[in-house]
């Protein structure tokens, strides 16, 4: 063991944890990829149908479809986490690339769509249960803020130059880049992890391996696991801008590039609040701002409602995603709290969940936006998100019981040989 007196842990130390760090790069160029293919999607989409409506429902099932994937997370704790994760990568890699060839109907690119986001609810659960093995305590912390932040950094990539690239090879050739990108995760993961027998079966009780409700009831039976998914459930409503970056951008008289700096401001402020959070709050102060953080998040929403300028826009969308860096808190608390012989099962519901009301939220916000203004649609996703936030607050604030930490540290880990061979 590492004596505690040297246990200085920082960004460095993690990524020094080889297991963690292949699954992190893996995932990071995937990522980078499904923001291509999410602006393929777009343009194939738009340029067959000339809908905005319709393209606009394609692009809300890259997200709503997790939620019918629920029950699927059960196979994050039955199988071995490194096979389902190669095996995941693999899947996509194959739907992607059928989605890639030429004359494929609308309707068949669709519902490879929803299999691609169903393929994900298992294997995003496995992975973040497979990441609390690799890493422990404020390791785990900084773990889940270098990957929120280097994921706001892909977004923003993916953004500035997902249209150039699709205009330049293609939707079709965008598709198949993706495609290639969870091949080589499938690749990396497949070297790099150890084999890990899976949990079910050697911790769980015959009655929980056998029915996929478990994780969704021991998150809704524990109070602090339903406080940090209400939480998380919260981006549903902060996001929603996004989706109305548009016709924002066109109400305040802006053209393409100001849609790009709009859709560039919240992950920005996203991503210098998640390196900043685990560095400069400490440990035991977390937890105590993420209500304010959380509650913060809209505030600045609200102030679109003025129509403010492009300016005073970009600062309230970046001060709005500045505040989603209470998600680390909760990320890290939700895991903490998740009994481990049912976290993969429990991080699927919650992920799942997530995924669905982002995508519920934008339809919403879309909604709003047709019966009065963007603007107005914005604030009122900024109002709502707010609302919610608060009165979890108050809620916790009723019985407040701190989570059991996980006092172990990144050397403890590797010391027992998780994420290190």
């Amino acid at each position: 063991m590492i004596p505690q007196a040297r246990q200085t842990v920082s960004f460095r130390t993690v990524l020094q944890v080889r297991e963690f760090r292949w699954v992190w790069l893996a995932g990071l160029q995937s990522l980078l990829g499904d923001q291509l293919a999410r602006v393929a999607l777009s343009v194939l989409v738009f340029d067959r149908t000339h809908s905005g409506a319709l393209t606009a429902t394609v692009y809300a099932l890259t997200f709503l479809p997790a939620l019918l994937g629920t029950p699927l997370g059960v196979l994050a704790d039955r199988l071995p986490r490194r096979s389902l994760l190669v095996g995941g990568d693999l899947t996509r890699a194959a739907l992607l690339a059928a989605m890639a060839l030429p004359g494929m109907p609308l309707g068949a690119l669709i519902c490879l769509l929803v299999a691609v986001v169903l393929v994900g609810c298992p294997w995003k659960a496995a992975e973040s249960a497979l990441v609390a093995d690799m890493l422990a305590g404020e390791g785990y912390a900084l773990g889940t803020s270098l990957r929120l932040a280097t994921g706001q950094g892909a977004q923003l990539i993916g953004f500035a130059v997902g249209g150039v690239a699709v205009a330049a090879i293609g939707a079709r050739s965008a598709l198949a880049v993706n495609a290639l990108t969870f091949a080589l995760s499938a690749l990396v993961l497949r070297i790099a992890l150890s084999y890990r027998p899976a949990v079910q079966g050697r911790e769980v009780a015959a009655s929980e391996r056998d029915d996929w409700r478990a994780g969704f009831r021991v998150v809704l039976h524990d109070p602090r696991l339903r406080l940090m998914v209400g939480y998380a459930w919260l981006a549903g409503a902060f996001v929603a801008p996004e989706g109305l970056a548009a016709p924002y951008a066109q109400e305040l008289g802006g053209g393409a590039q100001a849609v790009g700096l709009l859709l560039a401001a919240a992950p920005t402020g996203a991503l210098i609040g998640a390196l900043l959070f685990v560095r400069l709050v400490p440990v035991g102060t977390r937890m105590r701002v993420t209500p304010l953080l959380a509650v913060g998040c809209g505030l600045p929403l609200i102030a679109c409602a003025a129509h403010p300028g492009l300016t005073v826009s970009l600062v309230l969308w970046g001060l709005s995603g500045l505040g989603m860096t209470y998600q680390v808190q909760v990320m890290t608390e939700f895991v903490t709290a998740a009994p481990v012989r049912l976290r993969g099962q429990a991080i699927a519901f919650a992920s799942s969940g997530l995924l669905a009301a982002q995508g519920v939220g934008l339809i919403l916000a879309g909604l709003v936006a047709k019966l009065s203004s963007t603007t107005i649609a914005v604030a009122t996703a900024g109002l709502f998100g707010s609302a919610c936030a608060l009165a979890l607050a108050v809620s916790s604030a009723r019985r407040r019981g701190p989570v059991e930490p996980d006092t172990r540290t990144v050397g403890d880990v590797a010391e027992a040989g998780i994420g290190r061979r």
